[in-house]
């Protein structure tokens, strides 16, 4: 089973993220090195798309401040807030706590001022507006849905039209207006199986997507997360995401996990491969076979963005060290078992291989893959080869300190 991008976010919230109901990825990161301001986006073609998680504040201690000390404020294009929720059919909040209300200390913000108890915004959205005012090319949009809440998205799509005006209503609220720069859909997966199953028809996700455009008019960014199941009868068939792409200002297909330690006995295999190889698990699991599916389809490149995971997935009680392993279960990870971040990785499993784009670790009885800079330095020549929009990845907290991977797409 290919387990989406944020599959992984099933345990560990503290008690004061209780409303958000799926944990992240995050961890903290710090060091003195401030960006120059950016002074223009990107042109099409070099986009990249970071997500930054709602709940990393909580136990990671990833705050908006450690995306501009890592330098990776920079040098990306576009940031992804995660996760808006997506109930009663309308765009809602997810933890408004973290969003709106958290007071941060001089320490923790991105402008070194604290925080005071009567200013009308704080949380992670003031927190996105002091970086935004540092680098004013930076675009941010508000993603809705995730593994965890995209089951309120058939409700939804029962009524198009209502449902892009509260998420217009949500996101445009003129409390924190200046610092969305649009809207990202991560509906995992329309009529198909994910967390849940949606069956809400083939043109659901177009006509949604139709529906926040009308909205949203031509001058906000309408961007969507989208399988990479690319194998035929997969979920990219499933909806029409070819009829949906004139809506959208690009895609970001989820190419990775599609390999993880849900199977839980293997056999082990990269979850990110750019391209097959001898002994893959599944046919069409790969990062190529996904691109070259949805440009078959007529979606253009330049609405196409590559995707990497920042962390790493893997497998204990496995003897043998090249891909195709039998294992005993996931591999112990900091927040959940199975997954860890590429800044812990690097040392506990340094990479020992690489097998279809992406590199591999033996460690003990443990085996992981993950991306390195090597191999998103390959996977970027193939996004350049094949014309792609960008990249984008998840998420920002993976990183290290000092932006390892993000210089690395850069």
């Amino acid at each position: 089973m290919h387990f989406p991008h944020r599959a992984r976010f099933r345990a560990l919230i503290s008690a004061a993220c209780c409303a958000v109901l799926g944990a992240g990825l995050l961890a903290g990161a710090s060091s003195a090195t401030a960006a120059a301001p950016q002074a223009s986006p990107k042109a099409a073609g070099s986009k990249v798309v970071g997500y930054f998680t709602e709940w990393g504040t909580y136990d990671r201690k990833y705050f908006v401040k450690n995306i501009e000390t890592s330098g990776s404020a920079a040098k990306l294009t576009h940031i992804n807030y995660a996760f808006g929720n997506v109930t009663a059919g309308k765009c809602a909040m997810g933890d408004a706590y973290a969003a709106t209300d958290r007071t941060y200390t001089a320490a923790e913000s991105v402008d070194g001022v604290a925080d005071t108890w009567d200013q009308p915004l704080r949380g992670n959205f003031n927190q996105l507006r002091e970086l935004k005012k540092k680098h004013p090319g930076l675009k941010v949009l508000w993603s809705f849905g995730g593994w965890t809440w995209s089951s309120g998205f058939g409700e939804a799509a029962r009524n198009p039209a209502a449902f892009a005006q509260s998420c217009y209503d949500l996101v445009e609220n003129s409390k924190w207006a200046d610092v969305f720069d649009g809207i990202d859909i991560d509906w995992e997966y329309p009529n198909a199986c994910g967390n849940t199953c949606d069956t809400s028809g083939r043109e659901a996700f177009k006509n949604l997507m139709a529906a926040l455009r009308a909205k949203f008019g031509s001058g906000s960014l309408v961007t969507a997360a989208i399988t990479a199941d690319a194998t035929a009868g997969g979920k990219i068939d499933a909806a029409n995401y070819a009829g949906a792409a004139q809506y959208v200002n690009w895609y970001n297909p989820m190419t990775y996990d599609y390999f993880g330690a849900w199977d839980a006995s293997g056999p082990t295999a990269p979850h990110s491969p750019l391209n097959s190889y001898s002994g893959i698990p599944r046919a069409g699991y790969y990062t190529s076979a996904t691109i070259a599916k949805l440009k078959g389809l007529g979606i253009p490149a330049s609405k196409l963005l590559l995707g990497i995971g920042f962390y790493g997935r893997g497998w204990t009680g496995v003897t043998q060290s090249a891909p195709g392993g039998t294992a005993t279960g996931p591999a112990a990870g900091t927040y959940e078992q199975g997954i860890d971040d590429y800044k812990v990785l690097k040392s506990t499993c340094p990479a020992t291989g690489t097998v279809g784009g992406t590199a591999y670790a033996k460690c003990g009885n443990n085996w992981w893959s993950y991306d390195t800079p090597a191999t998103i330095a390959t996977k970027m020549t193939y996004k350049n080869q094949q014309g792609l929009g960008g990249t984008f990845f998840w998420e920002l907290s993976g990183d290290t300190s000092g932006g390892e991977l993000i210089r690395a797409i850069n």
